[in-house]
């Protein structure tokens, strides 16, 4: 009946967004029942056509013999095999002895009044711990992929949930509006067919005089349509039609007919004539389908599932890659699938070489934390899976919160440096920020601004650089240590429109490298930029040309002090590849030199070190 809800309440709002729509269809409904976690996942995949959803088992805790407890399984995800996931329980608690060393036998119940499955568990075995680590390792908790595929314009398209049932609508309007034609039709039809008869009956001994005089069947018909001006249809079914329709019953039925007839021949030219009309027809169908065949929803939707954080004492840490790709999605990859990987095929926007025993931080332009341990990220073993999004990974994630800066800390000593879009700055101990998983308020913002990155302080000087060309040279020094929830400072004064892009950390020496979005790059001595007094205006670090030619705006400044290959990357993915040593070196207010062809608006937006 979720369907029907959902396509009926699109019918009356076409403009309804996915998430409104997801009031009336909120996640997939199994057969095999289980329970589904409304994560962010599956409003990405109603969205797109195409995404994973998590689904669970449903579990109970009973008391056993001996003052064992048992781990009793009664629904399973959807395409999971009973058996299969016995054994694969089974193989676990062989090959992963420090998880599930507590596991003391492994039993199907099932029988004719349901399922059941059961894993007793030893007596002083944590239950909960190895609940969660089944859940993690075992097919008790599966990512179910979405694949929504229709037939539209002739071929299968992919395509979200609100394009799948505006497809199906208008289809249901092709077949509502083309059965009405063909009942039109026949209703018409008939009806002329009934305005001969009643002519007939209405003259009735003529008419039988006037067949009794004809020679023949044929010559009946042709007197009957010259004398009452009827078709060859209308004359033939008088001559058809049986003495018993004679009597006054059926004279009357025959006009209660026609009346009839008439009546549906009005209501079918209104369907087709009104397209609120044809869609009240369409309503009206489905809702009677949902009385007549809809049933309770069998698969049980909880918020989100909670994280499983699994202490493997016994097991050694594991050299890992976290990759956080330019779309957007975490994934974690073993060490060696990261080595070989080539930087197009991670397509990496941050990518953090560590271990499964540590920390991640990750940082958002909200100016809030996310922090989970290594060995909670994604897990993927190929560098082609895509992982899953924060919002799918982080409960409390925000509307259009991005990632700006993540780190695997070795220890929690040292500063970390905010820089927001309105320059504002703020030093922070690292310390502040070792909080357990979930989020966490990392610096105040005021209205209207956000963070634009988040570094360890590593050098005493700092260079704010600005999307309209203007740079600022001041010491770290400057920037008063503040707690975690603190706002921060005045770094730099900006022009109206224009914001900060970056923050270059440096020691009075080597370049910045500047890149525009037309292709547009050159290198500037730090010893350019005089030191100065935080919260200036600061020096032009690059001359755009009144047309437009060589930018309109900065995209990306990083600090050079030996050479190093960089990346242009456009809209369309398009890479060029350069070395440092390729990019001159100009005055402070040069507007550099062309690196990157770009066509129309495929322009250049990130910088990116290789």
């Amino acid at each position: 009946g979720e369907v029907i809800d959902g396509t009926i309440a699109l019918m009356e709002n076409p403009q309804m967004s996915t998430r409104e729509m997801m009031r009336y269809i909120p996640a997939p409904d199994f057969p095999t029942c289980g329970i589904l976690a409304l994560d962010g996942e599956i409003e990405s995949a109603y969205e797109t056509g195409r995404g994973k959803m998590h689904l669970r088992a449903r579990t109970h805790i009973e008391e056993g013999n001996a003052g064992r407890k048992k781990i009793v399984i009664t629904e399973i995800p959807y395409q999971v095999n009973k058996a299969a996931m016995l054994e694969k329980i089974l193989k676990l608690s062989e090959e992963k002895k420090a998880l599930f060393a507590g596991i003391h036998d492994i039993r199907d119940e099932s029988d004719r009044t349901g399922m059941r499955a059961v894993i007793e568990v030893k007596r002083d075995a944590d239950v909960e711990k190895i609940l969660a680590a089944l859940y993690k390792y075992s097919d008790l908790q599966v990512s179910f992929g979405a694949n929504m595929v229709a037939i539209a314009g002739g071929k299968p398209v992919q395509m979200g949930l609100k394009a799948l049932l505006t497809h199906f609508i208008e289809h249901r309007k092709r077949v509502v509006t083309r059965r009405t034609q063909y009942e039109l039709e026949q209703a018409r039809a008939r009806a002329h067919i009934l305005e001969g008869l009643i002519v007939a009956v209405d003259n009735l001994d003529e008419v039988i005089a006037l067949i009794r005089a004809s020679k023949n069947p044929k010559e009946a018909r042709e007197k009957l349509v010259a004398r009452f001006d009827l078709s060859e249809a209308q004359a033939q079914a008088i001559l058809d039609m049986r003495l018993q329709r004679l009597t006054n019953l059926e004279i009357l039925t025959l006009r209660k007919e026609y009346e009839e007839v008439c009546k549906l021949i009005d209501r079918l030219e209104g369907i087709l004539k009104s397209e609120k009309k044809l869609l009240r027809v369409i309503r009206d169908e489905l809702t009677e389908l949902k009385e007549k065949y809809a049933d309770p929803r069998r698969t049980e939707l909880v918020g989100k599932f909670e994280a499983v954080e699994i202490v493997q004492e016994e097991e050694a840490a594991e050299e890992v890659a976290v990759v956080v790709t330019r779309a957007g999605f975490i994934k974690r990859l073993p060490r060696r699938v990261y080595d070989k990987a080539a930087p197009e095929e991670l397509d990496a926007a941050v990518a953090l070489l560590t271990r499964t025993d540590r920390k991640l931080l990750f940082f958002t332009n909200r100016g809030n934390l996310y922090s989970l341990s290594v060995q909670q990220a994604p897990e993927c073993q190929k560098v082609k899976d895509r992982g899953l999004p924060p919002s799918g990974l982080f409960a409390g994630w925000e509307q259009e919160e991005r990632l700006v800066a993540a780190f695997a800390p070795e220890s929690f000593e040292g500063e970390l440096l905010f820089v927001s879009a309105n320059g504002t700055v703020k030093r922070a101990q690292l310390a502040d920020y070792d909080a357990r998983k979930g989020k966490l308020a990392a610096v105040g913002l005021k209205d209207g601004d956000e963070i634009v990155c988040v570094q360890k302080l590593a050098a005493p000087e700092l260079l704010l650089v600005s999307q309209q060309g203007m740079a600022i040279h001041f010491a770290a020094e400057d920037i008063p240590v503040q707690g975690r929830t603190a706002t921060g400072v005045k770094g730099m004064t900006l022009a109206p429109g224009d914001r900060v892009i970056a923050a270059v950390q440096n020691e009075g020496a080597g370049e910045v490298l500047l890149a525009t979005e037309r292709g547009y790059a050159k290198r500037d001595l730090i010893v350019d930029f005089d030191l100065q007094a935080r919260g200036g205006k600061g020096l032009r670090a690059i001359t755009f040309q009144k047309n437009g030619a060589t930018g309109t705006y900065l995209v990306g400044a990083r600090l050079v002090m030996m050479p190093y290959d960089f990346v242009l990357v456009q809209k369309s993915g398009t890479r060029t590849r350069l070395n440092t040593e390729m990019v001159r070196i100009e005055e402070r207010a040069g507007k550099g030199a062309l690196y990157a062809v770009v066509v129309l608006d495929d322009v250049v937006e990130s910088v990116e070190v290789e």
